[in-house]
């Protein structure tokens, strides 16, 4: 019968409601956080200077200026892409080389070797990679805007 289905989960206890657990339902008696809506902070000390202000600063951090790199192997561009083919970030990100994140820049390192005459534009790339793709009659362009 549709109207006698048995409940698929079981409903939370509405409380402050009345019954069992009216009144202040749980929370104690009064103050801040008896109200509704407190939601305090997980650093609030009661309005007491929080310990974050409390401690000197000191130092320097240079993490938001850094610029993330995404590496890629010279083995790895070898193993993909064809001879003659054209290595741009574009194309590693659609050969899952690199994910691509915003921002970020591509660096080439020369583990392994290659003997395609390949053409890669990338940010940033190792003298024995570039080297390498040279000998074998590859183009490499460095991309002067970072």
């Amino acid at each position: 019968m549709l109207h006698n289905l048995p409940s698929a989960g079981k409903n939370r206890k509405r409380i402050g409601r009345g019954g069992s657990r009216g009144g202040t339902a749980g929370r104690g008696n009064k103050g801040q956080k008896g109200r509704s809506g407190a939601n305090l902070g997980i650093l609030f000390e009661g309005g007491q200077m929080p310990l974050t202000r409390r401690l000197p600063k000191r130092g320097f951090n240079n993490a938001m200026f850094q610029k993330e790199i995404e590496i890629v192997q010279l083995a790895d561009i070898h193993e993909i892409f064809e001879n003659g083919a054209l290595v741009t970030r574009e194309s590693m990100i659609e050969v899952g080389l690199i994910k691509g994140r915003k921002g970020s820049l591509v660096k080439v390192l020369s583990s392994g070797t290659v003997d395609k005459k390949l053409t890669v534009h990338t940010d940033f790339i190792s003298k024995s990679a570039q080297g390498q793709i040279v000998q074998a009659g590859g183009l490499v362009h460095i991309n002067k805007e970072k």
